[in-house]
């Protein structure tokens, strides 16, 4: 195993004791290091698998970790702890939720259920949606969860210092009351719970200190505060931690990464080895020539440079587009030219990336127009799906009957005379008899007020979820959503839906098999104890809920891959266009605002150039339509310091031709757009400050304000990064505010 190492991998793998930082650089094969370390512990030092926890950020990184192992180890390492952070926390609170007040049997909602979970917190302490953005208060609870903030704290630090964080504060009390009263946690507390869990029991901790003798992490650069505090509290007395990552690639920081457990592991750890990983197994030199010299350009980095074997390399292609159709015609056209010039390319060997998810719409548009086959990673994903999300409802409710959100998702479906009025009729009888909307159900004929067909129709639904519960220990998962389906003639109901209505039934027979095939065991090892605490339905919501948008990328689908440079981590392809280079859209307009936004979006630019293996193209529009308004920009300025190293062409929306105009970064003679005409007051008028992150704004239009709640425009004024706007708040009166910092955000409610 070791012969196959160079000499910094080696240097790493036999790294016993004490804690390491492993710098590991774009393609520099640090999962081969994870696990070969992995296998070096248990076959040189003796170190029994049960006492290795391994954990990393995506499912399909698990897996493959865990598969390699078993291939180097020749069999199963029995006892091995090796997953995602959510599935290692969701584990620990299976055998330990009971000591903070949960059942081992707990639901775990999703984005979306927290969302809708957070609408319901904030009605019933009468915040106004209007007022707060449900969205914009969910993601500061997510953010102070992240950061270990709970309930008592954010409210005595925000009470009566700011409008908007008193009302999350309330929000955050009354959501999180609604979670414990459901047996549910979300995402972030699978993450805080452990923690609050060892701080409070070192009798605990203790044990479980002794159980991880040695701990290798993943990914490191997108650990959080509650992430690293974990990671300390288990690591403390032996700190035989090893930590693998590249704080080049740290682009999570919006949602609560924190670059500085990487850039300070050595604070934090002391005497802790560093080995940089700087041989790089995927790239040609030119495409890492262009990485290198992007990445120089941040200032808060631990230097490295990466370097390759290989030789010669095809130049990088800078194309300048008329318009996003244009650009996304070019793409499309070369990839059939080289398709055809070198047969032993396939569909998938290429990959498109953009950094909003709204670009893929023209770029699907011409994918289709030429029939060539695609696939999207991240967009609506198999298990958000409607109809999915119908029958999932009904397993979650099954699992728990305390969950209200599957309660009222499936009490109605398929229709069973249970109207809105009845709802709240059966929701105020629950209310005052103190019990849950499902033990309410079973009780219908004691609701005042309700219809008989009403009354028929939960005394069915409350029996149909009893009878599953009760034999929910007996069955799979699999056979009870196959009995279920039968029962409720689902399948047959979906198509009967119209012409989308077969695809709807073919996805809950793929729900079907998907249940069919889980087996228990992937998610967590069962002793005695775990079976008669919980069942194999309740491991496949938990299966079901942790799984990312990347487990469904097929990477050997015949089909070009589509996808944000977020979701594009990790992954590599031969061929790779990064589209939509132009300023305010790469890098975002806001990120301007600090320097440590501006080095993110940096950082991902690095990350999209350096998942290109043999090809690279960049491409850029004059002119880009978005939310039915054109926007005019110019190219971004990340490519400047790649000016000597780009070859340049463009594209000509007349002939459908492109033109090349050399190489040292010459540029196109082409005639630039006229200025820009637009009905929007306030818009720039030219391409100076093309902005596709920011709204225009129109008199009268509703906003939200983070602090001051919502409101309407009532002034406009300036333009581009002048612009300004008198907005009068529902609450806080009327403000005058410079659009590029106040961070508005339309009202949809």
């Amino acid at each position: 195993m070791l012969q196959s190492l160079n000499p910094e991998q080696r240097r790493a793998v036999e790294h016993f004791e004490g804690p390491c930082l492993v710098l590991a650089g774009a393609g520099s094969g640090k999962t081969r290091v994870l696990t070969t370390r992995v296998c070096h512990l248990v076959m040189e030092h003796g170190v029994p698998p049960d006492r290795i926890l391994a954990v990393t950020f995506t499912n399909k990184a698990a897996q493959e970790m865990r598969e390699r192992v078993v291939s180097m180890l020749g069999g199963e390492p029995k006892g091995i702890w090796m997953s995602t952070f959510h599935a290692l926390g969701a584990r620990l609170m299976r055998r330990h939720a009971p000591g903070l007040g949960w059942t081992r049997a707990f639901t775990i909602r999703d984005a979306d259920q927290s969302l809708r979970e957070i609408k319901k917190a904030q009605k019933s302490v009468d915040v106004d949606p209007l007022q707060c953005s449900p969205r914009a208060v969910r993601d500061r609870i997510s953010d102070a969860k992240n950061h270990l903030i709970g309930v008592e704290e954010f409210r005595e630090t925000y009470a009566g210092r700011d409008l908007f964080l008193s009302r999350v504060a309330i929000v955050y009390g009354a959501y999180q009351e609604a979670l414990k009263r459901q047996d549910a946690m979300d995402f972030d507390d699978l993450l805080v719970l452990p923690v609050r869990l060892f701080e409070n029991n070192p009798e605990l901790l203790s044990r479980y200190r002794q159980l991880f003798s040695f701990i290798l992490v993943d990914e490191y650069q997108d650990t959080n505060r509650a992430q690293f505090r974990l990671l300390e509290l288990l690591a403390a007395d032996h700190r035989n931690l090893m930590v693998v990552g590249d704080d080049d690639q740290s682009i999570y920081g919006w949602r609560g990464a924190d670059i500085r457990n990487i850039l300070d592991f050595e604070k934090s750890f002391p005497g802790a080895e560093v080995v940089r990983l700087e041989q790089n197994y995927r790239s040609t030199p030119v495409i890492l020539g262009a990485a290198n010299v992007v990445i120089r350009q941040n200032v808060d980095r631990k230097a490295k440079t990466m370097r390759t074997d290989v030789v010669g390399g095809a130049p990088i292609t800078l194309v300048e587009a008329a318009s996003e159709a244009d650009e996304g015609r070019w793409i499309v056209e070369e990839i059939e030219r080289l398709m055809l010039a070198n047969p032993e390319y396939d569909h998938s060997d290429f990959a498109v990336l953009y950094r909003t998810n709204a670009q893929s719409r023209a770029l699907e548009d011409r994918f289709r127009l030429r029939g060539l086959p695609y696939q999207i990673v991240g967009g609506v994903r198999f298990y958000e799906r409607r109809e999915i999300q119908d029958v999932l409802a009904y397993l979650r409710l099954i699992s728990n009957p305390r969950d209200m959100d599957g309660f009222d998702r499936v009490v109605n479906y398929p229709r069973r005379g249970i109207g809105k009025t009845s709802l709240g009729r059966l929701a105020v009888f629950a209310r005052e008899a103190g019990i849950d909307l499902f033990e309410a159900a079973g009780r219908g004929e004691e609701v005042p007020g309700l219809v008989p067909g009403a009354r028929r129709g939960l005394k069915e639904f409350a029996g149909l979820i009893g009878r599953y519960r009760e034999r929910g220990g007996l069955l799979t998962a699999g056979e009870i959503l196959e009995e279920l389906i039968e029962e409720l003639d689902l399948e047959s109901r979906l198509r009967s839906e119209g012409p989308d209505g077969r695809e709807r039934a073919e996805n809950v027979l793929e729900l079907i098999a998907a249940a069919r095939d889980f087996e228990a065991e992937q998610v967590m090892e069962l002793d005695e104890g775990d079976r008669d605490a919980f069942t194999d339905l309740d491991l496949f919501l938990q299966h079901v809920a942790l799984v990312t948008d990347l487990d469904f990328h097929d990477s050997v689908a015949d089909a070009v891959t589509l996808m944000t440079l977020h979701s594009a981590k990790g992954l590599e392809f031969p061929v790779v266009f990064i589209s939509g280079l132009e300023e305010g859209l790469f890098p975002l307009l806001r990120s301007y605002e600090e320097p440590r936004l501006l080095e993110e979006e940096r950082r991902l630019f690095y990350v999209g150039i350096t998942r290109a293996m043999e090809r690279l193209y960049m491409t850029h529009a004059r002119r880009r339509r978005r939310a039915g308004e054109t926007m005019f920009g110019r190219l971004s300025t990340f490519v400047n310091v790649l000016a000597d190293r780009v070859e340049t062409k463009s594209t000509d929306l007349v002939s459908g031709s492109w033109t090349g105009y050399g190489r040292r970064g010459r540029e196109s003679t082409q005639s630039q757009p006229s200025r820009a005409p637009t009905d929007y007051a306030g818009s720039p008028d030219d391409g100076s400050d093309f902005n596709q992150d920011r709204p225009r704004y129109v008199k009268g239009e509703r906003v939200v304000h983070q602090t001051f709640g919502s409101g309407t425009i009532a002034e406009i004024s300036g333009f581009g990064r002048d612009l300004k706007v008198a907005v009068d708040f529902d609450t806080a009166g009327r403000k005058k505010l410079l659009v590029r910092y106040a961070g508005l955000e339309r009202d949809y409610l």
